[in-house]
């Protein structure tokens, strides 16, 4: 059963980690997919053919998500190539971790920019677009150390706390014309960025999760096909974990 059958989704960061694993899945559900990249066009092609593999229309976009002007060029373009927007996933971010007596204050900036800003840049310039259908879903990826908070990334649990209270207003505002806006709050994700990480270190934190493992992209991805179908028509303003039970 596909769960996004014709529908439209637009991906920020979609060629790595949970984004890259949010367009396989949202693709093998049906899904037309236009995601976003900054650098890499080489890996951009890459996926544009894996998912075309899976019988559906894709399309990288190089975009900076944290500059509005291109987050607005960005829409128009996806409308013009595929003619309708029905999902946006707010997915790019980086980090720039340190404790707060050494941040920098281009640390902090950057930080804001880049996982906040991009969220208010995206969803403002969809929003038009969703408003005319009166239809749209909307999902903001958040983090379990924006409920949590976490020594060493005052600038990204800050980032990702707004993220929560972004979704929850924007939840709020746009509801009555049937917009959805819900968050993700991934955990201890494996990705290939994990994988420079200490291996002893990276065995303690999957020792202190209930469930004995990190979480994978797909663990992500299959919430987000999820909050994306008709099967979650009733759900907006939510912040789900997806953490294996890290904050229970």
């Amino acid at each position: 059963m596909k769960l996004l059958e014709g529908k439209i989704a637009v991906i920020t960061g979609g060629t790595r980690g949970i984004g890259k694993g949010i367009a396989e899945n949202f693709a093998q559900h049906g899904a037309l997919v236009a995601f976003t990249y900054l650098s890499s066009e080489e890996k951009a092609k890459t996926l544009e053919n894996e998912l075309a593999e899976k019988g559906v229309k894709a399309k990288g976009y190089k975009s900076d998500a944290a500059d509005y002007k291109s987050a607005e060029e960005l829409i128009k373009n996806v409308l013009e190539d595929f003619g309708n927007i029905d999902i946006v996933v707010n997915n790019a971010g980086v980090t720039r971790d340190g404790l707060l007596m050494r941040m920098s204050e281009e640390n902090w900036d950057e930080v804001m920019k880049s996982n906040v800003k991009s969220v208010f840049n995206l969803t403002k310039a969809v929003q038009r677009t969703f408003l005319k259908n009166r239809s749209g879903c909307i999902i903001n990826l958040s983090s379990v150390v924006g409920i949590k908070g976490n020594a060493g990334q005052a600038n990204y649990a800050a980032s990702k706390a707004g993220i929560i209270g972004f979704t929850k207003s924007v939840a709020l505002e746009l509801g009555s014309r049937n917009i959805r806006c819900n968050a993700i709050a991934p955990g201890f994700i494996e990705t290939e960025m994990t994988e420079a990480l200490d291996e002893k270190k990276v065995a303690e934190w999957r020792d202190a999760i209930p469930l004995k493992r990190g979480g994978t992209p797909e663990d992500v991805a299959n919430l987000a096909v999820f909050l994306a179908s008709d099967m979650a028509a009733y759900i907006t303003g939510q912040v789900i974990n997806v953490d294996g039970g890290m904050l229970t």
